[in-house]
């Protein structure tokens, strides 16, 4: 059962912004992996990184403590789970959209939900995948830097309107 109080940190929770894509919330990018309000009192906010050792995630902890106890939650306790790990299936319809408002191609086509074991973690296969462009739509893009901004993201140049983009990573 959730209670009034459990809502309304997971609301207050699941308004922080990513620090490196300011435009996506913790939900958007499917970082928060559950808030809880235990018998004591105390809050505790569950995040998965992107990746192992994602600098951003100091920064995540931080913002989710400071909204949390600035909204009158005394105990706020922020755990990293790596298991299961992120992937970018993780990422919401409502975050794909809004890569693609602010210029960035989102990853690709989510995988349909299924146990572990079903999925292939490992791709022998050298075609690279198709980005079409987020300005023009153009599917005739090339990859410039398999790094852009930041870790999670490749920068792209779209050959029909020329124009450069990055690219959050497939994470299968």
């Amino acid at each position: 059962m959730v209670t009034a109080s459990e809502e309304r940190a997971s609301r207050i929770a699941a308004e922080v912004p990513d620090p490196e894509l300011p435009m996506l919330t913790l939900v958007d990018l499917g970082v928060l992996h559950g808030v809880e309000v235990t018998p004591e009192g105390a809050v505790v906010v569950r995040l998965t990184p992107t990746y192992a050792g994602c600098p951003a995630m100091a920064e995540m902890r931080a913002e989710v403590s400071s909204r949390l106890l600035a909204a009158g939650f005394a105990d706020v306790r922020v755990i990293t789970v790596l298991d299961p790990p992120w992937t970018t299936d993780r990422i919401t319809d409502e975050g794909r959209r809004k890569l693609v408002e602010h210029g960035i191609a989102p990853p690709g086509p989510r995988n349909a939900p299924g146990p572990a074991a079903t999925r292939a973690w490992l791709s022998l296969s050298v075609k690279p995948p198709e980005v079409p462009c987020p300005r023009c739509a153009s599917a005739d893009t090339e990859e410039i830097s398999y790094f852009a901004a930041t870790a999670c993201t490749a920068l792209r140049r779209c050959r029909t309107c020329r124009e450069p983009f990055p690219h959050v990573k497939d994470l299968p």
